[in-house]
Order: structure tokens, then sequence, then C-alpha cells
């Protein structure tokens, strides 16, 4: 069956690789899946097409046959458990791998995407160089605390994992605003990231599609 995934027709990152249906094509990509890309516009997002797939009118989604899924860490959890390649064999070395999702999604991910709110949705604002000054500390705090558990090692909890696509593909919002590169370590961990294979393939993919629809 044919998997197809959703994604914006002209996405507000411009081709940067930052819309969350990069880490579901990601995933893709290293697991050897083909897929199909639906683009979705602005004025269709409230439609009731789409929000039969995502009721709360956002992307990516994942069709599979009857299988309908929202969320990408849903869908990237659900692509490492359908194939393998993304989730270790070992019982604990794979609850390891899921419990890193999870602190990718719920722990790293908010900070970072409050800077985005408050960085443009704010702009011009007179509490904005105070909020952003404030989330800032926040995100050093989280970055602090995963660097230093991170250390020298290549990946997250031994070999590349499905954890390692959302906590990399998050952290890449970073570059660029100096906050990232406070942390080598972690600096680097993205650079190895950015550098596979599959995630090259992937972001060619949506910025193709980006190049296409603009």
């Amino acid at each position: 069956m044919t998997i197809t995934i959703t994604a914006f027709e002209a996405a507000l990152d411009k081709g940067r690789g930052l819309a969350r249906d990069m880490r579901v094509r990601w995933a893709l990509e290293e697991v050897g899946q083909p897929y199909a890309v639906r683009y979705v516009a602005w004025e269709e997002f409230k439609e009731e097409a789409h929000l039969a797939r995502n009721p709360f009118a956002q992307i990516p989604t994942y069709e599979e046959g009857d299988l309908t899924l929202f969320e990408s860490g849903a869908i990237v959890l659900h692509i490492a458990e359908r194939f393998p390649g993304l989730l270790p064999q070992d019982a604990a070395a794979r609850a390891r791998a899921i419990m890193w999702m999870f602190a990718a999604l719920s722990t790293v991910e908010p900070p970072i995407i409050d800077r985005d709110v408050v960085k443009y949705a704010e702009r011009g604002k007179i509490w904005q160089g105070e909020r952003l000054a404030m989330t800032d500390a926040r995100i050093r705090g989280r970055l602090r605390q995963l660097s230093a558990r991170l250390g020298e090692s290549e990946w997250l909890d031994g070999a590349f994992s499905a954890a390692d696509i959302i906590m990399a593909h998050l952290l890449s919002r970073l570059e660029g605003s100096g906050l990232l590169e406070e942390r080598a370590n972690l600096a680097a961990y993205v650079a190895r990231a950015e550098a596979r294979p599959a995630y090259q393939r992937a972001f060619a993919a949506q910025k193709a599609a980006w190049e296409a629809n603009t």
C-alpha cells in the first residue's frame, strides 16, 4: 500500500527543512520506504477534507490503507515500529529510544517553539526583548542538560534511532541563533545527523517542493 503524507504547499521556512513533515520524510528515507506527498494550501487547512485527517488543522499526516495518523512524533514512532532500522531489537534499548523521543518532544522542543513565537508573533511588542531573554535562558538550561548527557557520544543512546531524528530536527531550529553553537557537542551532533544520506534526500525533496510551489 502506498504511504501518503501531507505537507505545506508553501512552507513558511522557505525550504530550510524546518517543517515537521521533514521528520516523517527523513524516517521514511532511513527505512527505505517510498511515499507520496499531498500538498495542502493554507486556505485548505480548515476544510473538512483535511480536518478528517488532522482535527487540529496541522501537518504532517500519514495515510497507509485504512490507517490515518497525525502528530509527527507518533508518525515517526509508527514508522520505526513498522519497518526495521530505527529502533533497537533489545527491549531495554528500545524503551530508552522511545523515552528519548518523548523527551525531545515534551522537554526540549517546547521552549524552542516558544522562541519562534516570541520572535515572529510578538514582534514589535514592548515585552518582546524581555520575553526573548527569558526564553533563551530556558533553552540554554535544556541544552546544558542535554549536552552533559550526550557528552562525546555519537547518538543519544547507542546506535542512531528514531529518537535522533526527532531530537536533531528540533535542535536544527536553533542553527544560526548562537544558542546551539554554544554547545559544541550538540552542534556536531546535529551536523552528523544532517550529513546522513537519508536526511539529505528528505531535505532535497522538501526544498524542491517548496521551490515548485512558490
